[in-house]
């Protein structure tokens, strides 16, 4: 097993502010990043997330909001590392691309692709024209066959007709080993269906893209042609080797290099599963060991949109679900790689019926009993909660990526001490004087489950495992005299 664990989110494009979409890629890395820190250490374990800053659809947006590109991207950069600081998101580093640090790594990086060879000999990098459709929305190059109705399927708007003389990368060359790669999950796509369509876009045949835009005027510029900016694709993927170091601080970009798991939603699969590691070939570097692709977010069986005014932001969600309590409500429902529907009037029930009802009422429940019956201490450090078969369990379902698998075994758990409670009675063995020794016994397993549903707890649900460790780790335990979870 490896010794250490690098793990991304996408960066983030400034046009949007953040919503669950981007909540959940990121509420996935933080767990992950959470398990790992616990299981190999924290100096073993980098979680990156961060911001997309440049391209022309976000020199127009800052000109209709009246600022200029970089005070736009500040504040929009702004709020996606508020959004994360209410969801307790413990992230490593946070990248901007308009970063001095970022932009003159990228401006080496373009420097060693007009360097480098292809397989075939070929240089890796070359000029050319380029005609044909654009969707500012993707900010990417669009065919014919990629239009619905003549428009982008994402965006449904028409692309714009470009003619202009671009840097091109030779992705051609690089594709016959990247397939053998993919097909022999050197480079491994999750779940299955993605990497099905990665080769599928190959067997379509995928042409060579552009790394450079002639009339972009918010970019990174090519260090050896000052008539052109970076395309903002391969200026934003440089992203996950920039902010380790590459390649200026090799030492530290080995340490992490390759990383762990990429995580994204399927909109970005062709620029991640193609054009990303055969920069990363170009460039002689390893590939990553992974990447998870993970469906849309639809609200209610639609589409997220302003229009429709049913876009959710994670600030709503904790102003009335509290910080764990949105985590809870956006890692529980879906397994990893579905298409994500969320049935937002479900919230409160299921909020109220797990959360408030359920664990909240089992720590409520069996503190105020432990407080009133308790004739003897419990030695928790003699509690060998790992040797459990639920903690193997939910161990598996996490590093399976199966996230509400984990939850429902904890929950299992909720469920069946609540059981045990009722069947054993401990209000009416406290009345017997015969019975102090069983009673001592029972309570001490109750305990036990307790503070192994915590520990369970502790990547999903960090501010309320903590909570319930201080409870029942404490010289006396009592009840609280707040609820963990207030009933709505």
């Amino acid at each position: 097993m490896s010794k250490k664990f690098y793990i991304t989110t996408p960066i983030y494009y400034v046009n949007d502010k953040p919503h669950i979409g981007h909540s959940y890629t990121t509420l996935m890395a933080d767990v992950l990043a959470r398990y790992y820190r616990e299981k190999l250490g924290k100096d073993n374990v980098f979680f990156l997330t961060g911001t997309d800053e440049h391209g022309t659809k976000v020199a127009q947006s800052a000109e209709h909001s009246g600022l200029s590109p970089q005070k736009f991207c500040d504040q929009t950069s702004g709020l996606f590392k508020k959004a994360w600081k209410s969801l307790n998101i413990d992230n490593d580093d946070f990248i901007r691309t308009t970063e001095e640090r970022h932009i003159k790594a990228v401006q080496k990086i373009f420097i060693q692709l007009k360097e480098a060879k292809t397989p075939k000999g070929n240089p890796a990098i070359y000029q050319g024209n380029y005609e044909g459709l654009y969707c500012t929305g993707c900010e990417k190059f669009i065919t014919e066959k990629e239009l619905v109705d003549g428009k982008c399927s994402y965006h449904q708007k028409k692309p714009e007709k470009l003619s202009e003389k671009n840097w091109f990368f030779r992705l051609s060359d690089y594709l016959d080993d990247l397939k053998k790669k993919i097909e022999l999950n050197e480079f491994e796509i999750l779940p299955t269906s993605r990497k099905n369509e990665t080769l599928g876009l190959i067997e379509q045949g995928v042409t060579d893209f552009s790394i450079s835009r002639e009339t972009v005027i918010w970019g990174v510029d090519i260090p050896f042609d000052k008539t052109q900016k970076s395309y903002v694709w391969v200026d934003a993927l440089s992203n996950y080797i920039t902010a380790i170091g590459y390649p200026n601080n090799l030492k530290e970009f080995k340490k992490w290099w390759p990383v762990d798991v990429h995580l994204l939603a399927q909109d970005i699969l062709k620029f991640h599963a193609l054009y990303w590691p055969a920069l990363l070939m170009a460039l002689d570097l390893p590939l990553p060991k992974r990447e998870l692709i993970h469906g849309f977010f639809t609200i209610d069986g639609r589409k997220m949109s302003k229009s429709l005014g049913n876009v959710i932001t994670p600030e709503e969600l904790v102003k009335r679900y509290g910080t764990d309590g949105t985590r809870y409500l956006l890692l529980s429902p879906f397994s990893f790689g579905q298409e994500a529907d969320i049935k937002a009037e479900l919230f409160d029930e299921r909020y109220n019926a797990d959360l408030a009802n359920g664990l909240g009422n089992l720590v409520s429940r069996v503190s105020n009993m432990v407080e009133k019956y308790l004739i003897t201490d419990i030695k928790t450090e003699e509690f060998d909660i790992k040797r459990d078969k639920s903690y193997k369990k939910c161990c598996q379902f996490i590093e399976k990526y199966k996230f509400n698998e984990s939850l429902k075994e904890i929950f299992n758990i909720i469920s069946e001490t609540d059981r045990l409670i009722d069947a054993a009675k401990p209000w009416e063995l406290s009345k017997d004087q015969n019975k102090k020794e069983e009673l001592d016994f029972i309570l001490k397993i109750y305990v036990k489950r307790i503070l192994l549903i915590a520990d369970l707890l502790k990547p999903f649900l960090p501010q309320t495992s903590e909570k319930i460790t201080e409870i029942f780790t404490a010289k006396k335990i009592k009840k609280p005299k707040e609820p963990l979870f207030k009933r709505i």
